[in-house]
């Protein structure tokens, strides 16, 4: 598979969502069995389902123009915090994402201006991602459904749903059948509601009690941490969810246990990097098949994670065999220009991460804010 398009595959498997997001109205668009997304009359092979996924990968991005392509690299923050509207408007048709976009986050589950006013009753927020999902099948060119992601380390991030002890109390537990079931009841819940994509589990090992993300970890050990992760993303993705844990590579050890301006340069030798911080994730590539991966704001030998061809390609693909997509953490693509020092501005940022094996953007602002520099970047042939 081409390493360039992974990124489209979570949309692909999203277009089983937007089947039952027509089932209110059967516009001509609607047949027996597939969507004419591109409402040409014909079924091209990308929408076929009875045809193999690289296939329709490949006819796909030969019928996509470089503006779709590049709203295919960011994510949306969605519930009032980046996407101000509850739902669908004209104006939607002047917007970025009247080319499409890779996913709404968090859209509908509680959080953000809206509240629990779109997220409950159950039904209103399944009705709210509907709407949204048709708009994009229906109002864009190539009809590509976007993938409804959401957090889930302790049970699915939504109003009312199951919430779980923290990811340290199912540690010290040691029971894989245990995380296992919370994987089964998380992902139940995911389906009943339309999300896609789920961001969990979190790999990350906890080896510095000051830092205050110790409670979302399983434990100190990367053995533990990859068992457990394991069983998390096997059933998370046994039942049709795209698992993405985070946060890759070498997040949990910050200077002084400290977030924020602290978060550089992690004083973690070579071997221990390899042996202890990344093995979790390697478990999770190589003996769970996971389909996502996000990678994080620090850097690593003054090297910024996400914008590292040597993580996201070198080690995660060509080593391990990683097939899925890499999406960054909040603010790590921009951390490259404004606090790491790598990359003059935007455009050079955006350069970076995408050459370095980035598919997806992610960030608390504007996709165009990524998606602008972007395009200047491959207009200046700092992309191919």
């Amino acid at each position: 598979m081409n390493r360039k398009t992974p990124f489209i595959i979570i949309t692909i498997l999203s277009m089983c969502f937007a089947t039952d997001a027509a089932k209110r109205t059967l516009p001509s668009i609607y047949a027996k069995g597939w969507i004419d997304f591109n409402k040409n009359g014909i079924k091209d092979t990308y929408e076929d389902p009875a045809e193999p996924i690289d296939k329709r990968v490949e006819d796909l991005l030969a019928r996509m123009t470089m503006d779709e392509k590049t709203c295919q690299l960011a994510t949306l923050y969605g519930s009032g915090r980046v996407l101000k509207d509850s739902l669908p408007t004209e104006g939607w048709k002047q917007e970025i994402w009247k080319d499409g976009i890779a996913n709404i986050d968090e859209q509908a589950n509680g959080l953000g201006k809206f509240g629990s006013s779109l997220s409950y009753p159950y039904s209103a927020s399944i009705d709210n991602r509907h709407a949204i999902q048709r708009w994009f099948v229906e109002e864009t060119r190539l009809g590509i459904p976007v993938d409804f992601t959401n957090e889930g380390i302790r049970g699915l991030n939504h109003d009312r749903a199951t919430m779980f002890p923290a990811q340290c109390g199912q540690g010290a537990t040691w029971d894989k059948a245990l995380i296992r079931e919370i994987a089964r009841v998380t992902a139940e819940e995911a389906n009943a509601l339309g999300y896609t994509n789920i961001y969990a589990p979190l790999l990350d090992i906890s080896r510095d009690p000051r830092w205050g993300r110790v409670v979302e970890c399983y434990g100190e050990d990367p053995y533990l941490v990859g068992e457990l992760g394991k069983q998390m993303i096997f059933g998370l993705q046994e039942r049709g969810l795209a698992s993405t844990p985070k946060h890759f590579a070498v997040y949990s050890v910050p200077i002084g246990g400290r977030d924020g301006q602290t978060r550089t340069d992690p004083h973690v030798a070579p071997k221990e990097m390899r042996t202890l911080y990344l093995e979790p994730f390697r478990k999770a590539v190589q003996e769970a098949g996971v389909n996502g991966i996000m990678s994080s704001y620090n850097d690593y030998d003054g090297e910024p994670i996400t914008g590292s061809y040597r993580f996201l390609t070198e080690i995660l693909r060509n080593e391990w065999g990683f097939k899925g997509y890499v999406v960054s953490d909040s603010e790590a693509v921009e951390f490259l220009y404004s606090k790491h020092g790598v990359a003059a501005d935007a455009v050079e940022g955006a350069a970076q991460v995408i050459n370095a094996g980035l598919n997806v953007r992610t960030n608390f602002t504007l996709p165009e804010q990524f998606i602008l520099p972007l395009r200047e970047a491959i207009k200046r042939g700092l992309v191919s």
